[in-house]
């Protein structure tokens, strides 16, 4: 599996979506190729919300696309922690639960996958309104 088939999801309702940087706006900072300034959305929305999986999911991508595998790591132990698993799209289209997402992206950060890996614009999903 590629990075391209993890969704990049993001809490519509979130405290980050009424901020100034939407939560769009970093995924397509990642996809643009600048993990260290979606870290830097992405770590707000957390402290907002420690508890959004999908949040956790895109800030454990970034933290592995910044080569800090440690921290994605626990982003993405956490995500499975989440008592709301919620429902993702994923870039090919295809339906899945944040649980699910996050063992696929923990076990790709355990291949190496997210190693010197881009991640192409509109290979991103968000999260179902």
């Amino acid at each position: 599996m590629s990075v391209a088939f993890l969704a990049l999801a993001l809490a519509a309702a979130s405290p980050l979506a009424q901020a100034t940087e939407a939560p769009e706006l970093a995924a397509r900072t990642l996809a643009a190729g600048r993990a260290q300034q979606a870290v830097t959305v992405l770590e707000k929305a957390s402290a907002a919300d420690p508890h959004d999986a999908a949040v956790l999911i895109n800030l454990g991508i970034a933290y592995a696309q910044t080569g800090d595998e440690t921290r994605a790591r626990d982003a993405f132990r956490q995500a499975l922690a989440c008592h709301e698993v919620v429902e993702l799209e994923t870039a090919d289209g295809l339906a899945t639960d944040s649980r699910r997402l996050a063992r696929k992206a923990l076990k790709m950060l355990e291949r190496g996958e997210f190693r010197s890996s881009a991640v192409a614009a509109g290979q991103l999903t968000y999260r179902d309104r």
